[in-house]
């Protein structure tokens, strides 16, 4: 993404007072089903249909002054996921990546966590319950994480939607980073690694 720089996070807290902090996560846990029977699932990841139709992961603005980057966090998952949520706890041990763009003064902060396929389900079940649903958050997706016979069904499909901000590469990188794909299935996908 053009004018979007990669921070270290010790560097992206100390900006200063007129900078704003975001923090999103992706959500993924591993799934032993197969599609029609044959085409293994691997993992559940989710992302959520935004209310400007774009897709992006849960989370949210957080003020640093009522606590860490994860406490707002938690708390934007919250509001957005609703109550199976509170199930499990972004850590500082699930930070991937910061990010910051000159304008607006945002750094996009990017966490990765494990649940079970139980927890995953249970924020799918419980998140129009949640307080945000609706408003902020139209739905939630998972990826499809795998690519279909005609070479374009599957991941190459969904990643020709439209992504708020990095959504897209931070997907990418953090798919990559975490094994989540079968091994040479990101041959010939666009996978650019943010600056």
């Amino acid at each position: 993404m053009a004018g979007v720089r990669r921070l270290e996070l010790a560097e992206a807290l100390q900006l200063g007072p007129g900078w704003r902090h975001a923090c999103h996560a992706l959500l993924y846990a591993p799934d032993p089903g197969l599609l029609f029977g044959r085409i293994p699932l691997r993992y559940a990841v989710l992302m959520q249909m935004r209310f400007d139709g774009r897709l992006g992961f849960p989370g949210g603005f957080v003020n640093l002054q009522d606590g860490s980057l994860e406490d707002g966090l938690n708390r934007e998952l919250d509001e957005e996921l609703g109550e199976a949520a509170a199930a499990f706890r972004v850590e500082r041990a699930d930070y991937r990546s910061s990010h910051a763009g000159s304008r607006p003064r945002i750094v996009a902060h990017f966490y990765a966590k494990r649940l079970t396929l139980e927890q995953l389900t249970a924020v799918e079940m419980g998140a129009p319950r949640a307080r945000d649903h609706g408003l902020e958050v139209l739905g939630l997706v998972r990826v499809p994480l795998y690519t279909l016979r005609d070479g374009v069904g599957g991941l190459p499909a969904f990643l020709e939607n439209t992504f708020i901000g990095n959504a897209r590469e931070q997907l990418l990188e953090a798919l990559q980073n975490l094994g989540l794909l079968e091994p040479g299935s990101v041959a010939g996908l666009k996978i650019s690694a943010p600056p």
